[in-house]
């Protein structure tokens, strides 16, 4: 009620997020609206350091709504029963056997061979690969283009130059108008619950979406920033290391991000050096 409210209002004194409106939003959250869309992940930054005070979660959302900031009263969210079922149901859920890359299982032939190597963002590799075993799996063929990568400080710095824009926050979307939605919880399995995203359209993958958000912030401290509907954004505190670690990462997040134009050998020298993850999956 009105009292919640006060007392979220009180917190954000002396933050960026002070004197903004604050109403009841839908499914049992709160809503922050005239968030300056210029200054998004400063006021998700704000939002998020006040977790274990508000224990609320922050997620930054497009501002289409409609009346929901003039609603009197707060909307039930799920019963405590229903979101114990929720994260039980993704908690033993492995998400890595339905989110999986639609060209995961192809068979690299001559050609595929060209046009992996070649990426996606200016670094041609073809000179690299001549004596590549045919045919391979795709995986195979790009693990291969990695490793011969990372052989190669000048090379591995000439693909970071071309491709380290995608874990920049310049790259992130930003819409016209967003609002800051605080879920009415701190767990971040159980926040699953209230995102909304292209890849996760049904209970069943907002489970496996849900276990994806849990295992990200547990290996690399990944916190959602933003959920755009066909976009997610991740600010991360641990960067894979080069090698295995950022090979993992990088298939991971383009099972998720299947629109995400760039090879998995250009995002995993990606992400060892940035600290903003972007996933984008739309029709």
């Amino acid at each position: 009620m009105r009292n919640d409210l006060d007392r979220i209002e009180a917190a954000f004194a002396g933050t960026p997020l002070a004197g903004l409106p604050i109403e009841h939003g839908p499914s049992g959250t709160v809503l922050v609206a005239d968030i300056d869309p210029n200054r998004l992940h400063e006021a998700w930054q704000a939002a998020d350091a006040l977790v274990p005070v508000i224990g609320r979660r922050p997620v930054m959302v497009t501002d289409d709504f409609g009346d929901t900031l003039t609603r009197p009263e707060p909307e039930p969210g799920p019963s405590e029963s229903e979101l114990q079922a929720f994260v039980a149901a993704a908690e033993s859920s492995d998400p890595w056997l339905t989110y999986r890359h639609y060209s995961e299982d192809d068979e690299g032939d001559q050609g595929e061979i060209e046009y992996y190597a070649r990426g996606m963002a200016g670094v041609d590799l073809t000179a690299l690969v001549p004596d590549v075993a045919l045919p391979t799996s795709r995986p195979a063929l790009e693990r291969a283009l990695y490793d011969r990568v990372l052989a190669d400080p000048n090379l591995y710095a000439q693909v970071l130059g071309s491709v380290g824009f995608v874990t920049q926050t310049d790259y992130w979307y930003t819409p016209d108008s967003v609002l800051l939605m605080l879920l009415p919880t701190s767990d971040v399995r159980s926040s699953g619950y209230w995102v909304d995203f292209f890849g996760a359209l049904t209970p069943e993958y907002q489970q496996k979406l849900a276990e994806v958000l849990a295992q990200w912030h547990h290996r690399w401290d990944a916190r959602l920033v933003a959920s755009w509907g066909t976009m997610l954004q991740f600010q991360v505190g641990r960067r894979p290391a080069p090698g295995d670690e950022a090979w993992t990462a990088a298939g991971q997040l383009k099972a998720l991000a299947p629109n995400l134009d760039l090879s998995q050998w250009e995002v995993a020298v990606a992400l060892a050096a940035g600290d903003a993850w972007f996933v984008h999956n739309r029709p």
